[in-house]
């Protein structure tokens, strides 16, 4: 059981890899939904890439933006937005190298129990967007976590021309990444970030 009240400040951590900025735009919106909730706060991450060469390595501190995950930002979160741009239907192989090496929090528990959403961007429309986000529940699964969706009671996910599903936040970012966020992708990200952080409070309390 959490030692957490419901009246001091809990942390949910917005994880994501992004190549060309979709993901990590959908990341930012997620956070400002999170940081909606009274007592929860959004504490950006991401992930180095990974390199086909082996001697090549990343600096300890990205060029911009947020800084690298570290295993403690796992531990001390209250919930897990996941995000990745898709793969061949499947996370970046960034994102899955960073999971890979997560033994040591399935070993102690450190994530059972805790709210987990997922979010992904993709080049074109039906680009593996749903087989993206739950090959990404798989691991989380795995960790004990609760899995949070969207559900129909957000109209955008009936209306969308663009991204949206039921298990998670898209984006349809076109071949070239030209395509901004749409307005109903948006309401959904602040949306998820929201649910995400309300389950996180409760769940801690």
């Amino acid at each position: 059981m959490s030692t957490h009240s419901m009246n001091s400040d809990i942390n949910v951590l917005v994880l994501y890899y992004s190549r060309h900025g979709a993901t990590r735009q959908l990341a930012e919106l997620i956070a400002e939904g999170v940081e909606s909730v009274p007592g929860v706060t959004a504490r950006l991450r991401t992930v180095p890439a990974i390199s086909a060469v082996s001697e090549a390595t990343e600096s300890d501190i990205p060029a911009s933006g947020p800084p690298y995950v570290e295993n403690k930002d796992l531990q001390e979160c209250a919930g897990l937005a996941l995000g990745s741009p898709t793969r061949f239907g499947n996370m970046a192989s960034a994102m899955k190298y960073f999971l890979d090496n997560t033994t040591s929090e399935w070993l102690s528990g450190s994530l059972v129990g805790k709210p987990a959403c997922v979010f992904t961007s993709t080049g074109s429309m039906h680009g593996g967007q749903e087989s993206t986000l739950l090959s990404m529940m798989i691991p989380l699964m795995h960790h004990g976590m609760v899995i949070v969706g969207l559900p129909y009671s957000h109209p955008e996910l009936m209306n969308t021309q663009t991204g949206g599903t039921p298990y998670g936040v898209t984006h349809f970012a076109k071949a070239d990444g030209s395509a901004p966020i749409s307005a109903d992708e948006k309401k959904l990200a602040i949306a998820q970030g929201k649910r995400l952080a309300e389950m996180a409070r409760k769940l801690s309390a």
